[in-house]
């Protein structure tokens, strides 16, 4: 196993490096959901620090554990439910496992089967560190009969499987909403940098809104969204490189691909035509850009996901 800190864009990926099984788990569509029991940890477990490129809800029924985000430790407990979003780094060790659901999702997956608005809908999504929240026993049956309805159709693998997580993911997210962040504003949460951070990824959201919409033509660089907040631009870098691990340039590179991808999924807009409203002056430019992420072709990744 490396020892270096991975950066995992999938729960595939974080496992493959961990040297765990991963036979449960299907590497596409940015979606996973596994009972921890199965993958058979050798207990006591103590992972490597990571830092993973998904959302992740845990929902600890029973089991024994710690959970560590940046400098935020976590004992696990039972009836608890924990939400992560991408970039914290963090590490998760098991004493204990005997029913912990993980679900795992990335941006592209909950806006081709959500909404594509889902930041709006969910602003919850994008806080930055989030308490584990103990829940009464009635709230806890309620979702655990939602994520079991959800692995349940992960296992199946039908053809419209992540159409059917997709709402079930939803109902979730809706009940998660309603419970625990129903007057939740990310704006209002933490200290100045995390307000920086926070309105950087609201201003990065609402850009991209407006871009696809052809409300604008001009993409936004790193000294847009600084003097958007009256700030340095290398002042602004520091910030969000030190609270989420990935530069500004990366954020804008990751925003541009999953809208990409999103485009290429949930409309017939020719690849030309997703090339100028994504910014780039010629297909060319912007098919070796998403090549140089994705390891894949435009073409070639709006062919494999073809319905």
């Amino acid at each position: 196993m490396k020892n270096e800190n991975p950066e995992a864009k999938s729960l595939y990926e974080l496992y493959l490096h961990l040297g765990l099984p991963v036979d449960l788990i299907q590497p596409s569509e940015g979606f996973a959901i596994l009972n921890l029991k199965d993958v058979n940890f050798v207990l006591p477990y103590q992972s490597p620090s990571f830092r993973p490129d998904y959302f992740s809800f845990l929902f600890v029924k029973k089991g024994k554990g710690k959970y560590t985000i940046d400098e935020h430790s976590f004992l696990v407990q039972p009836h608890s439910i924990y939400f992560t979003n991408p970039s914290n780094y963090r590490t998760f060790s098991w004493k204990k496992i005997e029913e912990i659901y993980l679900i795992t999702f990335d941006e592209t997956f909950l806006k081709q089967y959500i909404s594509k608005d889902i930041f709006s809908t969910f602003p919850f999504l994008l806080t930055e560190t989030v308490s584990p929240k103990i829940v009464n026993d009635e709230f806890y049956g309620e979702v655990e009969h939602v994520y079991l309805n959800i692995h349940k159709e992960y296992i199946n693998q039908s053809t419209d499987t992540y159409r059917i997580i997709g709402h079930f993911l939803a109902v979730m997210l809706y009940k998660i909403k309603a419970y625990f962040w129903q007057d939740y504003n990310p704006i209002y949460e933490g200290n100045r940098s995390s307000q920086i951070v926070k309105s950087f990824k609201r201003l990065l959201e609402k850009h991209y809104r407006d871009l696809i919409a052809g409300k604008i033509e001009v993409v936004f660089r790193l000294q847009d969204y600084a003097d958007a907040q009256n700030l340095h631009p290398n002042y602004l870098s520091n910030i969000i490189k030190t609270k989420t691990g990935k530069s500004v340039t990366t954020w804008i590179a990751d925003k541009t691909i999953s809208e990409a991808k999103s485009l290429l999924l949930n409309s017939s807009m020719p690849i030309k035509e997703i090339t100028y409203t994504l910014g780039f002056a010629e297909t060319a430019h912007f098919s070796n850009f998403f090549k140089k992420q994705t390891k894949i072709s435009p073409v070639q990744f709006r062919k494999d996901h073809k319905i």
